[in-house]
């Protein structure tokens, strides 16, 4: 699931190599997800499988889906031995209903939040649990508010061209819960993600996941921006080589009523 809906042209190799931290820092949400041998887990924009495999590994019965089609295709080369389709987090459907609907680092991207909820509240079966983390509240926000400054420059309003959607806990659980939801658990937390590819690092992260507010531009006005919002935001996330991502996290386990 991703900002470039329209085409799904991830680069895979570039985020598989540039850009594991994505699913790296889910490792430690499984142990949250606690997978049992036996258990139906769909895992939610699963990118190219490597937290799919991890779940797997656990004994659970796990299928992987994601928006994109480039990163299925990889995702079955990585491993053939787990069923991997390409759905959409805002609206998809499952065979038969499920224990645990799991997603790592997507829910950010649907700003139709009700929707991917309904979706995953229909995919449970009662007692069934959602386990996701997620941009939550702030996050990125420095280095939006540079893309942003960076744009009105150029007389270009960046507020119509955001792709994200970053909630507050209270207003996530609430969503959930007018769903039939039970939220049992929730943080919000920062956790400053240093990026790869040292001084390319903001340029490169910018491209794969901001490129939304590039879009329009041509190939010198996006230097152009790149450059401005390294600038603006060199004195704070650039530290020691490493350009430095703000990120903060909301993490939700909820319980189907």
């Amino acid at each position: 699931m991703n900002n470039i809906s329209t085409s799904n042209n991830w680069d895979t190799s570039l985020y598989e190599d540039k850009h594991a931290f994505v699913w790296r820092y889910g490792e430690d949400l499984l142990q949250l997800l606690n997978p049992q041998p036996g258990e139906s887990i769909l895992d939610i924009g699963c990118g190219t499988g490597q937290l799919t495999e991890k779940i797997a590994q656990s004994g659970a019965e796990v299928m992987g889906v994601d928006q994109a089609s480039t990163m299925i295709e990889k995702a079955r080369q990585n491993y053939p031995h787990i069923r991997f389709d390409i759905a959409d987090a805002g609206n998809f459907q499952v065979d038969k209903p499920l224990d645990v609907v799991f997603s790592n680092a997507v829910l950010h991207w649907v700003k139709e939040a009700d929707s991917a909820i309904a979706s995953i509240h229909q995919s449970l079966k009662p007692g069934g649990r959602f386990v996701a983390e997620f941009g939550g509240k702030g996050n990125v926000k420095a280095i939006a508010t540079a893309l942003e400054r960076a744009l009105e420059a150029i007389n270009i309003s960046a507020q119509a061209l955001n792709p994200w959607y970053f909630p507050s806990i209270g207003e996530y659980a609430t969503l959930l819960e007018h769903q039939g939801f039970d939220v049992i658990y929730s943080t919000l937390f920062a956790r400053p993600t240093p990026l790869a590819e040292g001084e390319a690092g903001m340029a490169n992260w910018i491209q794969m996941f901001a490129s939304a507010f590039l879009a329009g531009l041509s190939g010198e006005q996006q230097i152009q921006v790149i450059r401005v919002v390294e600038e603006y935001l060199k004195p704070t996330l650039y530290q020691q080589g490493t350009w430095i991502a703000d990120y903060r996290r909301i993490r939700i386990v909820a319980i189907k009523l």
